[in-house]
């Protein structure tokens, strides 16, 4: 089973996920998550912008992650669109703060919402971050905030 509640944070979208993995509860993690965001590109293994909608014509996406205390674990970044799973990619934490990405090329046809769910070895949801993928000549546009 698995619930959720969705906050709205300054400019992202985050979800608050509880829920429990093959029939287990899910656990705390002794660690946490420092910083999630969506990016279009990352310098010096730092995001420099972080993504809320994005336009069609830009046909790949970074997730970032800033993994604090997870040393010697196991994480996983689940790309989902519209809650059906594209991709993933597992991470070995090597240190007591660990910033690592993934990177996913975009269909211009899967607009929606996309959501990346950061997850332990067991499966067990950390953190969710959600964007949305719109057509380009809709007139709607990208919502990419400068972080340089």
């Amino acid at each position: 089973m698995l619930t959720s509640r969705l906050f709205l944070l300054g400019m992202g979208l985050f979800v608050a996920v509880h829920a429990q993995a093959e029939g287990n509860v899910c656990e705390p993690s002794s660690g946490n998550i420092a910083r999630a965001m969506f990016t279009t590109q990352i310098d010096d293994r730092e995001p420099v912008d972080r993504v809320l909608i994005l336009e069609n014509k830009i046909p790949e996406l970074y997730f970032f992650s800033d993994l604090r205390h997870l040393q010697g674990q196991t994480v996983k970044h689940r790309w989902e669109y519209e809650g059906r799973v594209i991709k993933e990619k597992v991470f070995r934490v090597k240190g007591p703060r660990w910033r690592i990405y993934s990177l996913n090329k975009l269909d211009k046809s899967m607009l929606g919402r996309w959501t990346v769910v950061i997850t332990d070895k067991d499966d067990c949801p950390l953190k969710a971050v959600i964007f949305q993928y719109v057509k380009s000549d809709q007139g709607e546009g990208s919502a990419i905030i400068d972080l340089r």
